[in-house]
């Protein structure tokens, strides 16, 4: 049995459904649906079974006692998150328990985060002289990553970080104020209004990755267990809001761009460029070409279109 935590959210859904295109349907997904309109994302997966992550916390060998491997994708993902008590709980203390449960059991493969390189002026390097988090959010990834560095050179098993940048595409919709820019540029054209940038957004410069890229890459390293480290995971280019902006429209007849102010709640918090240094990931082993963003956009819009942003249909191996 593979266990995804988060296997209802975003990444954990795609991820659950990769594995289902594989074959792959013994799977445990682990997560909240405290929000019931996650399990929109559940419905046309494959898998064993489906435990709240509280339960699954107290005892992770009751549910799946010699695991194939834990893809730990649940988190708390709300940057603007103020309760720091409540983030590191969720997102530091919870992520330790699954590293210690794995330990001679199973590869561990765990989600980051590009936000602990804070504003990205000492670099997007897998190092602590590039790491500096805004927020408790971030804080919480880079504790826990500084945390998996202490224990790799004696791990039993393979450790696999994978530090998610400005991922995009379907499955989304329940992430609220955190969901891209995509899937709220498709928002305010269905309300017939115009896509909303904020301005500046030509000089905002970010690493968009599609999510399935981020699916093969968490793939790779399952099939890999002789690898371990911590790994950004993006497409080492990076593009404007703008840019992006401009991809989203013309999937739309009419559609237009409207610049509106920079909001204050977000000055000091906001990551003005990121851009995926891929040197390690590259001498890992990983060779795969990443989407377009102009073909990734497409992709995910036809989605929106066609079936809400969910995927309806399971896949077949």
């Amino acid at each position: 049995m593979i266990v995804v935590t988060g296997g209802a959210g975003f990444i954990g859904s795609n991820l659950v459904r990769g594995l289902n295109r594989r074959g792959e349907d013994d799977i445990l997904v682990v997560d909240d649906l405290q929000n019931g309109e996650k399990h929109l994302g559940l419905n046309s997966l494959r898998f064993a079974d489906f435990v709240d992550y509280r339960d699954y916390i107290e005892d992770p060998a009751r549910f799946a006692p010699e695991p194939r491997a834990v893809l730990h994708q649940g988190a708390c993902s709300d940057t603007m998150e103020a309760d720091g008590r409540y983030m590191m709980r969720v997102n530091y203390e919870y992520s330790k328990t699954l590293l210690e449960f794995c330990q001679g059991r199973c590869p561990f493969l765990y989600a980051s985060s590009a936000s602990v390189y804070g504003d990205g002026s000492r670099g997007f390097r897998e190092e602590p002289a590039c790491e500096y988090p805004l927020n408790v959010y971030a804080f919480s990834k880079f504790l826990f990553d500084r945390y998996v560095r202490t224990r790799l050179a004696g791990s039993s098993t393979p450790i696999v970080g994978l530090r998610y940048f400005n991922v995009y595409g379907p499955q989304e919709n329940h992430k609220g104020r955190m969901a891209s820019v995509v899937f709220k540029f498709h928002g305010q054209i269905e309300g017939g209004e115009g896509l909303q940038v904020f301005s500046g957004s030509g000089d905002f410069l970010r690493d968009f990755v599609h999510v399935d890229d981020a699916v093969r890459m968490n793939l790779f390293f399952l099939d890999h267990p002789e690898v371990s480290g911590i790994f950004n995971c993006g497409t080492g280019v990076a593009e404007s809001f703008l840019d992006l902006a401009r991809h989203v429209a013309a999937q739309y007849e009419g559609a237009e761009i409207v610049e509106i102010p920079f909001p204050d709640s977000l000055r000091g918090k906001y990551q003005a460029f990121t851009q995926a240094d891929l040197t390690q990931l590259r001498q890992a082993g990983y060779e795969e070409a990443f989407t377009s963003l102009a073909d990734g956009v497409a992709r995910y819009v036809r989605v929106l279109k066609d079936s809400h942003g969910y995927y309806k249909t399971p896949v077949t191996p």
